[in-house]
């Protein structure tokens, strides 16, 4: 990807505030190998289409899925839209100009090659999108990624410890059934309605106030602009927290467990994208409910309208 690695860039040096392009009354910076390092990340998860063409690439939902803050993220979005894989909408933010190619994303702007989490997240992505066979070896992927052998190897053994690969008797390795599949889809979501309503129903549940106030206001955050459409990856994303969270309150590390385990299931299979944006509103207002209903010490109303969104979202990504 065609970056600057000695040049300068205007940034804003503010971790604050709603989404900008706009440059006035900034000063120039110098890049940081964080901001060179975070557009590469970009760049490759555009192009294993994680992020769609004309996709709005959100600061916070940026900063939430790579445990950065907006700063470094704001200075990979203005490094993209150097690259010409991002475009500026003055008062909005940017949004996905292009789909990367490999020559756009390979190695990092000084030539290292991927680290075991970009490996990660390109087969998580290539998954979905179902670049990847259910069955594959080692050969495949070293030819395919071009990393290190310790490098995949890692990345392997961690996704198998997660529960979204298995290793295969003698040779190779595999992907567990598919959500994609109906049957397993339905299991899965009649798992979830025992697993996360028991959750909610554990006698060491204690709500974290805190966890619950950041949670509430990502969710109305997305409510708050009615002429501006919910963005589907920020909801996927924020869905996963959503759900996380309420079972780490839960106080049973089984039950985190396990629904840890179905949140890793559903990024190897679900496409942000294929959410129905019409319910996505319904959908943010149903956690709000629940969250309500869980400070107000009523689990019983909870655990009903967990059981309700629960079988309302099951087709949904």
């Amino acid at each position: 990807m065609p970056i600057k690695t000695d040049g300068t860039a205007v940034v804003k040096d503010s971790d604050a505030g709603t989404d900008t392009c706009e440059a006035a009354d900034a000063q120039p910076v110098r890049i940081t190998r964080l901001q060179r390092e975070l557009a590469q990340r970009l760049a490759q998860d555009i192009a294993a289409g994680v992020f769609e063409l004309d996709s709005h690439l959100s600061e916070k939902a940026l900063s939430d899925r790579y445990e950065v803050s907006r700063t470094p993220v704001r200075g990979a979005l203005r490094l993209l839209a150097e690259s010409g894989l991002a475009r500026c909408k003055p008062n909005s933010g940017y949004y996905v100009a292009r789909r990367a190619q490999l020559d756009d994303t390979e190695g990092t702007p000084e030539g290292a090659p991927l680290t075991s989490d970009d490996l990660y997240r390109r087969l998580v992505a290539d998954r979905s999108y179902r670049l990847l066979e259910d069955s594959f070896t080692d050969s495949d992927l070293l030819q395919r990624y071009g990393v290190p052998r310790s490098t995949l190897m890692k990345t392997l053994l961690r996704m198998a410890s997660e529960g979204v690969l298995e290793k295969r008797q003698g040779h190779g390795w595999r992907f567990p059934a598919s959500l994609a599949d109906d049957d397993v889809r339905r299991e899965s979501y009649r798992f979830r309605m025992m697993i996360e309503c028991a959750g909610l129903q554990e006698p060491g549940f204690t709500v974290d106030v805190r966890a619950f106030q950041d949670i509430r206001e990502r969710h109305e955050a997305l409510l708050a602009d009615p002429q501006r459409p919910i963005d589907s990856h920020e909801f996927f994303a924020l869905n996963s927290m959503f759900h996380e969270m309420l079972a780490r309150c839960s106080g049973n590390r089984f039950i985190l467990q396990a629904v840890q385990q179905q949140n890793q299931l559903r990024q190897m299979d679900a496409h942000p994208s294929s959410y129905p944006v019409t319910e996505l509103d319904r959908y943010v207002r149903e956690h709000l409910d629940i969250l309500d209903a869980m400070e107000a010490g009523d689990q019983e109303w909870a655990v009903a309208m967990m059981r309700r969104h629960l079988k309302a979202t099951q087709w949904a990504a």
